[in-house]
């Protein structure tokens, strides 16, 4: 039945308009039941602090604006996802970090909450054991990752504090440089790894934490695979080759990573996919709500809440012009020739600005694994694509822990 509860929902948005298609679906669907399919980056507990938001339910993308609920991951053949703890980097001072571990606290109760809510069709995963077994129960798996080091301050004990919370990954920085490291977004500090940042990665690597290298510089990446003793992973990042963004990686890191046996989760984010022309009606609103905002740092629940709904109406009335998978395909295309099948996957940067014109959510994953199957790409590459190789780094990591 499941399976079909998948083919009558792709039918109803319009994807298998002919013959070619239908089977392309069906072969697709087909994949995702037989592999262990996995999205390494998701935004969505920024919904999980407002009040009235039901993860069980089916919500549209286009009205409500998340990308990810449970439903929506039955329909797409998605087992597993992480749940990012997104922090927007603030002030770098004892109040700050605090205020900084006290948000990410409370994200992680808010995951737990709603988690339990739904504790028949999903439950928090810490291991590859834990998605493997979820995976044939037929619950869904969350793992848990820090998006931003900024949590932890200056303190190497609050790794291992949110290592006992679930958290599997800390991306060591965002769009703004921290204690850690510097941003590929920000100027120069510390031209890679602060000193406390080479001991957070030997931290990392003792307790057997997932290091994820997204936001971070590239002078930080090569410190990162230099020092890190075990495979690290870009929860959700691009091909600089394909679209010349600094978010994005150059050759020259995809050769390292693979070097390290780590793993690139390629992300759906338009403006890291393909690049387009400015929009300048968008930015300038944009712009006014960056600053209303305070640029989304220290807000209340009542302020946070209003940003969301003031972004989603800038959002329909000034819609961004988004990459297609055919696009997106192209950025896996070039890793593959690059470094090989052994280190890519998927992160999609749901609710957090991921999306594409053709698969704006969870529910329409399976349009990937088309494009894939259109390029030539055999069942064994696909399983690998879509968790084989991140569940490879995962258990090399926590193999090695210790």
């Amino acid at each position: 039945m499941k399976y079909f509860s998948f083919f009558f929902a792709f039918l109803l948005v319009g994807c298998t308009t002919t013959s070619a298609d239908k089977k392309l679906l069906e072969e697709a669907l087909r994949i995702h039941s037989k592999a262990i399919t996995i999205d390494t980056h998701t935004d969505t507990p920024l919904y999980f602090i407002h009040a009235g938001f039901d993860f069980g339910q089916r919500h549209d993308a286009r009205k409500e604006g998340s990308k990810v609920d449970i439903p929506r991951m039955e329909e797409g053949g998605l087992d597993a996802l992480f749940l990012a703890v997104f922090i927007v980097q603030g002030e770098r001072s004892a109040t700050g970090n605090a205020r900084a571990f006290e948000r990410a606290d409370l994200i992680f109760d808010s995951i737990v909450s709603v988690l339990k809510r739904n504790n028949d069709k999903a439950e928090i995963a810490f291991n590859a054991s834990d998605i493997k077994r979820l995976k044939y129960s037929g619950k869904r798996a969350f793992l848990l990752g820090i998006e931003n080091g900024y949590p932890i301050g200056n303190d190497l004990s609050l790794i291992k504090y949110f290592y006992d919370r679930g958290a599997r990954y800390i991306t060591l920085c965002h769009s703004k440089n921290n204690d850690i490291c510097d941003s590929s977004t920000d100027t120069v500090e510390f031209n890679g790894l602060s000193a406390f940042g080479e001991a957070v990665v030997k931290e990392m690597n003792r307790i057997g934490m997932m290091i994820d290298v997204s936001h971070i510089s590239d002078s930080a990446f090569f410190d990162v695979v230099r020092l890190s003793t075990t495979p690290v992973i870009a929860s959700h990042s691009s091909a600089r080759a394909i679209c010349n963004n600094p978010r994005n990686f150059s050759d020259e890191m995809l050769k390292a990573l693979a070097k390290n046996r780590g793993v690139i989760q390629v992300c759906l984010l338009s403006d890291y996919v393909k690049t387009f022309p400015p929009n300048l009606q968008r930015d300038s609103v944009m712009n006014e709500l960056l600053i209303k905002y305070r640029y989304f740092k220290d807000l209340s629940d009542e302020e946070s809440a209003m940003a969301s709904a003031e972004w989603q109406a800038m959002n329909l009335k000034y819609p961004i012009e988004l990459a297609t998978v055919s696009d997106y395909v192209d950025h896996i295309d070039h890793i593959v020739k690059t470094i090989g099948i052994d280190h890519v996957g998927i992160g999609s940067d749901f609710d957090g600005g991921g999306g594409l014109a053709d698969c704006i959510d969870v529910g329409e994953f399976p349009k990937i694994t088309m494009e894939l199957l259109r390029r030539g790409y055999v069942e064994e590459d696909i399983i690998k694509i879509w968790g084989g190789n991140f569940l490879r780094v995962m258990e090399e990591i926590q193999n090695k822990a210790g």
